[in-house]
């Protein structure tokens, strides 16, 4: 199966649906492709691995459920990351909603471990949380949801444009540009303020 892209494993679902059978070799195939991929992108928004298997869970039994809708019109792994971003942004409206839990929609993974000592891993984990809090405060909505997708993610520049619907010339690649620069002069400040 392999040798297979996605649309094709897609046409041969369909088909053995439209002959009464499951087809369910197919659409397990296509899953498993993206289940990794889907959880780290779930991991990312929440930062708790419990949450995100759960949502990735979440976004595969939405995208069985309107596998109908799927058109063909842009790729398959596009049209599942859309569906992906989008009951991820939802879940983390409603936690904000919620008081008793907050969420932290920018999470980094921090090195391995064993690798490390306990006080470099304590180092890292003090600067992400820097690099989250700076990046909470001095980014705009759109420039966040584009470094996440595309840096957390791995979504292209050009991908990330037509999800997030971006019509400015240079797409997200402005919002990359805009925000590193942001986040610069904010990481000035911060070591002025930090250090003794």
């Amino acid at each position: 199966m392999q040798h297979l892209n996605d649309e094709d494993l897609l046409a041969k679902f369909r088909a053995d649906s439209q002959r009464g059978e499951t087809g369910a070799k197919w659409i397990d195939e296509l899953f498993s492709r993206y289940q990794t991929k889907v959880a780290a992108w779930c991991f990312r928004f929440t930062g708790d691995r419990e949450s995100a298997g759960d949502l990735a869970q979440e976004i595969f039994l939405r995208v069985y459920r309107n596998l109908d809708s799927f058109r063909g019109s842009a790729k398959f792994s596009t049209w599942l990351f859309t569906v992906a971003r989008n009951h991820c942004m939802n879940e983390l409206k409603s936690r904000k909603s919620r008081p008793d839990q907050t969420a932290e929609p920018l999470d980094f993974e921090v090195a391995d471990s064993a690798a490390t000592t306990i006080l470099e891993s304590m180092e890292q984990e003090e600067s992400l949380r820097t690099m989250r809090l700076l990046i909470e405060q001095n980014l705009d909505p759109i420039e966040k949801k584009v470094m996440v997708m595309h840096f957390s993610g791995g979504i292209s520049l050009e991908a990330v444009s037509r999800l997030l619907g971006l019509t400015n010339a240079s797409g997200a690649r402005a919002h990359i540009v805009s925000a590193k620069r942001k986040l610069a002069r904010a990481m000035e400040r911060w070591k002025a303020q930090t250090s003794p």
